[in-house]
């Protein structure tokens, strides 16, 4: 009983740490964002006169496409309702639309330039910060992967798996000159900071209101 409350307690320290940095990551790019570091990363990883390294970062753009992901999250979640798990479907489609809102009100409230130092590769409308691209892609593809591997060995594995793709989509934008490096690292924050506050209690909440009924 006593192990079983300290790793509950560990557990949740562990959270408290986790969104505390997520979230002075955050404010960090928010505060220090389009200075000199960021232009010196975004001229590195700039693509355009690359023409395979563009190539490469319009398909991982592609997979980051916010309405895309909105459309794949419905897709899961319907699937997962006809495999009996319907409550974590409707969590997953909850946690992206809302992360998606979040997103787009942050970039109406922070309305940072985009960057203008190369030609744009993809077309833009939006204001710079933060990524949407990276938001978004963090927040499907992980919550995905804890959907499909919840209660398995292989769910660190599976979250990695998602990180790691996030992170290829976010750097797509930099590459494509569309985004500063802030821009991005501060989407990849919030995105995860997101999912870590709201998929499991998303889930808790709706099977609570399901026994209920």
């Amino acid at each position: 009983m006593n192990d079983t409350l300290g790793q509950s307690v560990a557990v949740r320290w562990k959270l408290i740490a986790g969104v505390a940095i997520l979230a002075a990551i955050w404010l960090a790019m928010l505060r220090w964002g389009a200075g000199p570091l960021d232009q010196s990363i975004y001229e590195a990883l700039y693509s355009g006169h690359r023409p395979m390294l563009r190539a490469i970062a319009r398909t991982f753009t592609a997979l980051g496409e916010p309405t895309v992901l909105i459309g794949a999250s419905a897709f899961v979640g319907l699937w997962l309702w006809n495999a009996g798990r319907g409550r974590l479907g409707l969590a997953l489609l909850l946690v992206t639309m809302t992360g998606r809102g979040l997103s787009e009100l942050q970039k109406y409230w922070v309305a940072r330039p985009r960057p203008e130092i190369e030609p744009h590769l993809v077309i833009v409308k939006t204001s710079s910060f933060p990524s949407g691209h990276a938001i978004s892609s963090m927040i499907f593809y992980v919550s995905l992967a804890v959907a499909l591997t919840a209660g398995t060995r292989r769910w660190r594995r599976a979250a990695a798996a998602a990180v790691l793709l996030s992170l290829l989509v976010g750097t797509s934008r930099i590459m494509l000159g569309v985004h500063w490096p802030s821009d991005v690292v501060g989407g990849w924050a919030f995105g995860l900071l997101w999912v870590l506050l709201t998929l499991r209690p998303a889930e808790r909440l709706l099977r609570t209101n399901s026994e209920m009924k």
